[in-house]
């Protein structure tokens, strides 16, 4: 299917227009930053560069929240850091750290685009530093990546081991058939709080985050976020090798994005498990990522009210 065009409106800002190379005085700042890893996933995936295909899908989408009646192109500022040049390879972390510690201090959110799920580890490793076990984690994923080795699957694993405190760990949308019993009771014996798939859904989404928010966030901590996109159900993510039936809609993670990036302890979002060559003719998978980096900016101009 080829691409259809995007139509040019003076009177129609598109999100891409959000992206800047620079801050806007006055106005709260987020930084964005690609991190394409892929060399240790599990499922065999292409190299293509996700964080791209998300920024040329903003263009798909207006600066305008009707439901908060805002325009983020006069209310937020979005600094592209650009992407991290192979952040698998040999010193790819030391990379990492570098563009982490290049951005302003004063952004109040780094949006990461990954890129698998080892995107999480080297992403809150490099915001944290030495004071690791002051921060929370909050895991939007049908997985509880705490596998053994080095991969995709094992990134909660990782930061635990560097010092990340059990008990701020709040993992949501966790699926049947998803896991196993072994790691199951690794997350558990590590402190971490699962809330599953079905959990979720049988009370108010957003009373879900508060609760996590207050456990991750707990004793003022500052608090990672990863949105790993396989927590969606595959129809919505045909992009996500992962992903099954049965998972998020796209409104539900959409609102969840929204509600828990609304809390200013939230210093940090990642959006991964997208790989651009498997995604559906339509692009519905980046699509849905770029939607939700919106969503998450949104969710930064509402601290505001």
């Amino acid at each position: 299917m080829d691409r259809v065009a995007v139509t040019r409106d003076p009177q129609w800002t598109s999100a891409a227009e959000l992206l800047s190379g620079s801050p806007v005085p006055g106005r709260p700042l987020a930084a964005l930053i690609g991190l394409c890893t892929y060399a240790t996933s599990l499922t065999p995936r292409s190299a293509r560069n996700t964080p791209s295909a998300i920024r040329e899908a903003l263009a798909r989408y207006s600066t305008w929240s009707y439901s908060d009646h805002v325009d983020l192109a006069e209310e937020i500022s979005l600094v592209d850091c650009g992407d991290v040049a192979d952040p698998d390879g040999p010193d790819g972390f030391e990379r990492v750290v570098a563009v982490f510690d290049a951005i302003d201090p004063a952004a109040v959110l780094r949006v990461v685009l990954g890129g698998d799920n080892a995107a999480t580890h080297h992403a809150m490793r490099a915001l944290a530093g030495p004071a690791l076990a002051e921060w929370g984690l909050i895991t939007f994923d049908a997985h509880l990546d705490v596998r053994d080795g080095v991969s995709n699957g094992s990134p909660v694993r990782q930061l635990l081991e560097a010092g990340l405190a059990g008990e701020h760990v709040v993992q949501l949308g966790v699926a049947d058939f998803a896991n196993s019993a072994p790691y199951a009771r690794r997350a558990r014996d590590a402190g971490v709080t699962v809330i599953s798939r079905d959990t979720l859904r049988s009370q108010s989404l957003e009373e879900m985050v508060a609760r996590a928010l207050d456990i991750a966030g707990g004793r003022g901590r500052a608090v990672y976020v990863d949105v790993d996109l396989d927590v969606a159900d595959r129809a919505v993510v045909p992009g996500c090798p992962a992903a099954a039936p049965g998972g998020l809609s796209a409104d539900e993670l959409r609102r969840m994005v929204r509600a828990v990036t609304s809390d200013p302890r939230v210093r940090a979002i990642d959006f991964t498990e997208i790989d651009v060559a498997r995604d559906a003719p339509d692009e519905r998978t980046v699509r849905l990522a770029a939607l939700l980096v919106l969503e998450a900016l949104a969710g930064v101009r509402r601290r505001s009210l």
